[in-house]
């Protein structure tokens, strides 16, 4: 029994017509609420992905503002208990490790966002598909 403008009325008493019309427009409103549940998802995925990569971003201009303000001052003060030679490729290897460390950490970022495909949308639409042939 359906319920139709307050009436209840049996499927068996609508024409073919009807029901694949009243079935269109079923589908149609699934279709638009999927197309709904796949864009909330894919904009929360890449505000995910924007984090990530702007720490990614911000490693990259953390590691040219230090290195230019700071390796001269480094190189200079360790130069004065190693050769010079020495104390530059020590400081060479301070910002290697900082800028690695910071890249680790907007990968992981990235990799928390997971795959960027809708996958909530992806599971609904394959439950769609089985409860309509599960119908037949």
């Amino acid at each position: 029994m359906v319920e139709t403008n307050g009436f209840h009325t049996d499927l068996r008493d609508r024409g073919t017509g009807e029901l694949v019309k009243q079935l269109s427009s079923q589908v149609s409103t699934l279709v638009r609420q999927e197309v709904e549940l796949a864009k909330v998802e894919l904009a929360e995925k890449g505000k995910k992905a924007g984090a990530g990569a702007g720490m990614f971003g911000g490693a990259g201009v953390a590691g040219l503002m230090a290195f230019g303000a700071l390796t001269a001052f480094l190189i200079l003060v360790l130069a004065l208990a190693m050769p010079a030679w020495g104390a530059a490729l020590l400081v060479t290897a301070l910002w290697a490790g900082v800028a690695g460390v910071l890249a680790l950490r907007g990968r992981a970022k990235l990799r928390e966002m997971g795959a960027p495909a809708p996958e909530m949308t992806i599971e609904t639409v394959k439950e769609d598909v089985q409860w309509l042939k599960d119908r037949k």
